[in-house]
């Protein structure tokens, strides 16, 4: 078998720069989505016809390993398939299936049952349809008194009584290379469109008296994506569909309708997800955590038993087993937490590690910056690991106390057990067990507040 995806279109009511094809759905772009679902399918030759943007789309999606076929006019779905064949299937024999790289939803089971009536009917074509109460621009299946497929009509070409059909086309298809070839050659422009289209290939099945099958899906999986309505639509869709596997997991989900959930994310069983919590990328969580609610974690590593209170930013960084975060803490990528660390109110951690049960629990910021653990990093506390020209590293031993209000000017170390006194800047390293203090003497000035309230009475 051989697969064919349809990629090269601009997507004109998208109005976007970028091919149709690129734009995300659950983190990942739309033909990502239809190559990953191909790609159990252990087709011998995968094909994407790019056109639009077709370096873009082809740095996408190279790694997945498809070979290309570049349409450079783009003259139709028929054209595009004749491109595909002329470049890249000219000495192939078996089943071809045809799709698009707009269909996200599209899913391996689905096409995997699709492949399986196709090779049981012995049909030369089939081909997947939908019920839809308003089949919009869709083309409509035409069938005859006794129900058998006779042509698809664009819905352009439609009369009025073709339009009112309900059964659409799907947009996907299996056909034998003895009957898609010759079908290909045959194809005319004669259309609304003055394109050639893939779907006339129906029609010349029907007569050449081969067999035309179909099978009847959730319209959801071989929607296609033309506007910025459908992907918002399609992203709720999905959403939905990726909640309800983590649920069936074990995850609990406080307000299902609230989250984003990208695809590739994982979430360990006993974790609980409040509202408004956006989990994307690679992101990896463990068992038995709680999301108080509006979290925001990309590409994060997150271990078990984590807690993550409300307001949190993460980025490309590791929460060990135990630790607890927030609110309003951010993690910027390169952070490390040990396990059980604290990182608390309006702490901005960033390529740095903390380690085992150390806390920072308010008002800090702690960048390039090596901590050992059982330490305290007091509030207000600045790692200044910035000279203007570069980065410079801050080393902190283990059951380190840090106090408020304290400047560490990188490049410093501070050995374990030392003290950092209230409002010190260190500037040489500080030795271990040693008390790092700037004098700084009290002053007081008696009866000092009467006579500042007498002058501004006058």
């Amino acid at each position: 078998m051989a697969a064919v995806v349809l990629a090269a279109g601009k997507g004109t009511r998208m109005r976007s720069e970028k091919a149709k094809v690129l734009h995300p759905l659950g983190g990942k772009a739309l033909l990502l989505h239809v190559l990953e679902a191909l790609r159990p399918l252990g087709a011998a030759r995968t094909v994407v016809v790019i056109g639009h943007q077709a370096d873009a789309v082809r740095a996408v999606v190279d790694e997945q390993g498809p070979e290309f076929a570049l349409q450079e006019e783009q003259n139709g779905t028929g054209h595009a398939v004749q491109i595909a064949r002329e470049t890249c299937l000219q000495d192939f024999v078996g089943d071809v299936l045809i799709t698009y790289g707009d269909t996200p939803l599209l899913t391996t089971e689905t096409l995997t049952g699709f492949l399986e009536m196709h090779r049981n009917e012995q049909a030369a074509l089939t081909m997947l349809t939908m019920e839809l109460d308003d089949a919009m621009g869709y083309g409509r299946i035409v069938r005859d008194p006794e129900g058998a497929v006779q042509r698809i009509v664009e819905a352009r070409d439609c009369s009025p009584e073709e339009l009112a059909i309900g059964e659409a086309n799907g947009g996907i298809y299996c056909v034998s290379s003895d009957l898609l070839f010759p079908a290909l050659e045959a194809l005319e422009t004669n259309n609304a469109q003055g394109e050639l289209y893939v779907t006339d290939i129906v029609a010349f099945a029907v007569e050449q008296g081969l067999k035309v099958a179909t099978q009847i899906v959730p319209a959801a999986e071989v929607e296609g994506i033309n506007s910025r309505a459908d992907l918002a639509r399609l992203e709720a869709v999905l959403r939905d569909r990726t909640v309800a596997k983590h649920m069936d997991a074990g995850v609990t989900f406080l307000d299902p309708t609230s989250v984003l959930i990208e695809t590739e994310v994982t979430i360990g069983a006993d974790t609980v997800i409040g509202p408004q919590v956006q989990l994307r990328g690679a992101t990896q969580i463990g068992v038995d955590c709680e999301f108080l609610g509006n979290a925001h974690l990309r590409n994060a590593r997150v271990g078990d038993r984590v807690l993550i209170r409300q307001n949190v930013v993460v980025d490309d960084a590791e929460i060990e087993s135990g630790a607890v975060l927030g609110p309003f803490s951010h993690l910027r990528p390169g952070a490390h937490l040990e396990q059980d660390v604290h990182v608390g109110n309006f702490v901005e951690v960033k390529k740095s590690t903390l380690g085992r049960g150390t806390k920072a629990n308010h008002l800090a910021y702690l960048g390039d910056a090596q901590i050992g653990s059982e330490s305290n990093i007091g509030a207000g506390t600045i790692t200044c690991n910035y000279d203007g020209f570069g980065k410079h590293q801050t080393t902190i031993g283990d059951r380190v106390q840090i106090g408020s209000d304290s400047q560490l000017v990188a490049p410093v170390t501070i050995g374990d057990d030392a003290y950092v006194a209230t409002g010190t800047t260190v500037r040489h390293d500080v030795p271990a067990g040693a008390l790092a203090f700037n004098p700084k003497p009290d002053k007081k000035r008696e009866g000092w507040v009467e006579t500042f309230r007498a002058r501004k009475r006058k």
